[in-house]
């Protein structure tokens, strides 16, 4: 009965998923051209916080947990796991202080309003997953870019989103490469719950009901080993995860 109840309500939810990139794309454009910045900083933010709306049609609720006084005048390096694309509306707005700029990969770059053009024109970088080299040197741009003005890095080491919930060991290599340029950064591990579960019937119809957690662990110094750091973050984010 849920499943059948989620066609009508899914093409629902498209038709505002939709209509919210199309609108916000001139948006933003209008923002980053003409008012800089800043303003389109917010218009991101705006921006996110509509297509949570949006899931609200679903039935989708949302819990950030973030026990944590974070600075805002130092570099982050946001670790979590992958579970969905909606996975990334939630962080860019409860994180919007920061400043999150994401590893993507670069098929998201082109032929997504409003998604596309924050990517290209936002901070954020795009990389090519079957070229190595061309990843690490985005990567590393990127490690530069956030030590430079503290803003945040965000990436999934996982390199690819779980579908059922329990997350995938790590591929350390994109991690090491942020801590490394950004050596100021502090890291911050967030484990992500139930976001797979809006894909449980695949792209349609979406899951109904779905509650979201998200929890941001203590965050790690810059210190030390390196290959200590990323173990260390890695059973962070695990912690939370609850596969069910």
């Amino acid at each position: 009965m849920q499943k059948l109840l989620s066609y009508p309500l899914t093409f629902f939810y498209f038709l505002f998923f939709g209509s919210t990139l199309l609108i916000f794309h001139p948006i933003q454009w209008f923002c980053l051209n003409v008012l800089g910045y800043e303003a389109h900083k917010r218009s991101v933010s705006i921006l996110n916080w509509w297509l949570m709306r949006c899931t609200h049609i679903l039935g989708t609720r949302y819990t950030f947990k973030n026990e944590h006084q974070i600075a805002t005048d130092v570099p982050l390096i946001i670790v979590t796991n992958h579970q969905s694309m909606y996975d990334i509306p939630p962080i860019i707005w409860y994180m919007r202080r920061h400043h999150p700029k994401f590893v993507a990969k670069k098929e998201l770059g082109k032929g997504i309003p409003s998604v596309s053009y924050n990517l290209r024109h936002g901070g954020s970088v795009l990389i090519d997953r079957k070229d190595g080299q061309q990843a690490l040197a985005q990567i590393a741009g990127l490690g530069q870019y956030i030590e430079r003005y503290n803003r945040s890095a965000v990436i999934f080491p996982e390199g690819t989103r779980s579908r059922d919930g329990h997350p995938k060991p790590f591929k350390p290599m994109g991690l090491k490469t942020l801590i490394k340029n950004a050596p100021s950064a502090l890291i911050v591990p967030i484990s992500i719950n139930n976001s797979w579960k809006l894909l449980r019937y695949g792209k349609f119809p979406m899951g109904l009901g779905c509650h979201l957690k998200f929890e941001v662990q203590a965050p790690i110094k810059n210190e030390g080993n390196l290959d200590d750091i990323v173990a260390q973050v890695e059973a962070s984010v695990k912690k939370g995860i609850v596969s069910t």
